[in-house]
C-alpha cells in the first residue's frame, strides 16, 4: 500500500482489540485496510478480560463469538461477597446471543487477540508489526500518513486505535490526558479453583478483589488497591505483595493465596481513565476505543466499547457518501453511551476508595443494563 491512493483505503494505528475489530469490520465492507502496530506485546498485556454480553453480541456479528466461547470460559453472572466473607448477592446477566449460549465469558488476552488477528487477516487486513504513524496531513478527500519506516500512505481514512496514551490522538490534534483514579489494579494468572464457575467479586475493608475463570484450567485473580501511589515495583516484589494484600480477605480468597506463586504471572497497573471531550475526529482521521474513551476496569466494558466502535464505524461509513459525514455520524452515535460508561466507572472507583461497596453494586448492574441496550 506504499503511496496507495483510493477511496476505500484505511490505515489503522494499533493492533489491539479496537484496531483489529475495526479492521475486520471495515474489510467486510470492502475496505482495503492496513494496521500498524508498534509493539504487539503491549496490546496483549494483562492476562485476561471479561467478554460481557454486549461484547459477545458484537463478536457474534463478526462471526467470532463461538470461537471465543470455545477457548474461554462461559458464565452467567457475578457473585458479590461482603467484607465479612458472606454472600452479598448475585447479579444475573442477560443472555444477548441466545438462551443456549453464556451471558458472559472470561478469556485470556493473548487468545482473544489471536482470534481477532486471524479473523482480520482472513478478511485481507495487512498487519505490520514494529511500525507506527509519525505524521498525519489532510489532503483534500484523502489523508497522508507517514509511517515510522519513512513510507507514505495516501488513504481515505486513518483510525487511531492505539490505546489510552494514543500517539494518533496527538497527531490529529485531539488533546486529552489520562486521569489517575487513585487505584492500582493487580492481576495474576492462577489455576482455576473448582468452585470458580462464574465471576466472583470480594469486598475488603480496604481493597476489592475478584476471580475470573478464563478457561477450564485457568483463571485470573484481580485486586484493586485503593489509595495507592502511582508507582512501579520490582518484579520480584509483585507476587509477595499481592499475597499480602489478598491476605486481608476472609473466606474463599484464602484458598487463592497459595496459587499466587509465580512472579512472572503477576502484573500491576494504574487505574486510568480517558474521556475525549468534543469530537473524536478531525478531517479524515478518528480515534476509537481507549484512545477516545477508557473506562476504569470495574465495569468490565472497555473491550466491549472497543469492539462496538469498530462495528459502528464501519456501519456509519457505509451509510454516508463521504468519509467525513460517516465519521461525524459515528461520533454522534457513540458519544453518550461511552461517556456514561466512563463517568459511571469513575463513580465506582470513588465509592470503592470510600469503602462504600454496597453502593457500588447497583451502579455495576446499571452499567450492564445500559450496555445490553442496542448499539
Amino acid at each position: 500500500m506504499d503511496s496507495y491512493c483510493g477511496a476505500r483505503t484505511a490505515v489503522i494505528v494499533g493492533a489491539g482489540v479496537a484496531g483489529l475489530a475495526a479492521g475486520t469490520a471495515l474489510a467486510r465492507e470492502g475496505w482495503q485496510v492496513e494496521i500498524a502496530e508498534v509493539d504487539a506485546s503491549t496490546a496483549m498485556s494483562g492476562w485476561g478480560l471479561c467478554l460481557t454480553g454486549p461484547a459477545l453480541r458484537a463478536l457474534d456479528e463478526l462471526g467470532l463469538a463461538d470461537a471465543c466461547l470455545a477457548e474461554g470460559f462461559g458464565t452467567s453472572g457475578i457473585t458479590h461477597t461482603d467484607v465479612e466473607g458472606e454472600p452479598a448477592g448475585e447479579v444475573p446477566l442477560p443472555r444477548l446471543i441466545g438462551a443456549r449460549r453464556p451471558a458472559m465469558a472470561g478469556i485470556a488476552r493473548p487468545v482473544l487477540h489471536r482470534i481477532l488477528r486471524v479473523a482480520a487477516e482472513r478478511c485481507g487486513v495487512v498487519v505490520r508489526r514494529g511500525l507506527t504513524v509519525t505524521a498525519v496531513d489532510q489532503q483534500g478527500e484523502l489523508v497522508r500518513v507517514r509511517l515510522s519506516d519513512g513510507t507514505l500512505r495516501r488513504v481515505a481514512l486513518m483510525v487511531g486505535a492505539d490505546g489510552i496514551r494514543s500517539s494518533a490522538r496527538r497527531l490529529l490534534g485531539l488533546e486529552t490526558s489520562p486521569v489517575y483514579q487513585g487505584q492500582m489494579v493487580w492481576r495474576a494468572l492462577v489455576p482455576r479453583p473448582s468452585w470458580a464457575t462464574g465471576v466472583h467479586r470480594f469486598a475488603g475493608k480496604a481493597d476489592t478483589a475478584g476471580l475470573v475463570p478464563i478457561s477450564d484450567g485457568q483463571a485470573y485473580v484481580f485486586l484493586t488497591e485503593n489509595g495507592a501511589e502511582q508507582s512501579v515495583l520490582p518484579d520480584a516484589d509483585l507476587a509477595p505483595r499481592l499475597r499480602q494484600l489478598l491476605g486481608a480477605f476472609p473466606g474463599r480468597v484464602e484458598e487463592i493465596l497459595p496459587l499466587v506463586s509465580v512472579p512472572e504471572s503477576v502484573v500491576r497497573r494504574p487505574v486510568l481513565t480517558v474521556l475525549l471531550e468534543g469530537a473524536w475526529n478531525r478531517g479524515n482521521g478518528v480515534v476509537i476505543g481507549d484512545a477516545a474513551h477508557a473506562p476504569a476496569p470495574q465495569t468490565a466494558c472497555g473491550a466491549t466499547l472497543a469492539i462496538e466502535d469498530g462495528l459502528v464505524l464501519a456501519r456509519e461509513l457505509g451509510r454516508h457518501q463521504s468519509v467525513r459525514e460517516g465519521l461525524h455520524a459515528f461520533v454522534s452515535r457513540r458519544g453518550q453511551r461511552c461517556r456514561t460508561l466512563v463517568e459511571t466507572s469513575v463513580a465506582i472507583a470513588g465509592l470503592e476508595r470510600a469503602q462504600r461497596h454496597r453502593d457500588v453494586y447497583p451502579l455495576v448492574d446499571a452499567c450492564h443494563r445500559l450496555m445490553a441496550e442496542p448499539v
